[in-house]
């Protein structure tokens, strides 16, 4: 089994930033993506930013140039640091690890959530 634990989610204001932090543990054999995606309230859950494992990213156009992944191989965990935000960056963040489990198994889990929440 496979866990994923969020963190660094709150409330600012807007124009501040907020870090999330995503670890992953368990019977993990490889990972090849790990990923923040975002729900608001009445909206489809969307891809925020993804990273493979060989370092390459995808953006959503509506935080390139404010939000940067990236991750730590060696202990599976992935970062997102958002600067810039805005009101309309306010959802509930989830994080998504993709890859193999030690049993072979295709691994796509996904985290809790952790809310963050942009003031105007």
């Amino acid at each position: 089994q496979v866990q994923l634990v969020e963190s660094g989610g709150g409330l600012v204001q807007a124009g501040g930033s907020l870090r999330l932090s995503c670890a992953a543990s368990g019977s993990i054999f490889n990972i090849n993506a790990m990923g923040w995606y975002r729900q608001a309230p009445g909206k489809q859950r969307e891809l925020v930013a993804r990273i493979h494992s060989g370092g390459s990213t995808n953006y959503a156009d509506s935080v390139k140039g404010r939000f940067t992944i990236s991750r730590d191989n060696a202990k599976n965990t992935v970062l997102l640091q958002m600067n810039s935000l805005k009101p309309e960056d306010t959802a509930v963040y989830y994080c998504n690890v993709q890859g193999t489990t030690g049993w072979g198994t295709i691994m796509d889990s996904w985290g809790q959530g952790t809310q963050v929440t942009v003031s105007s």
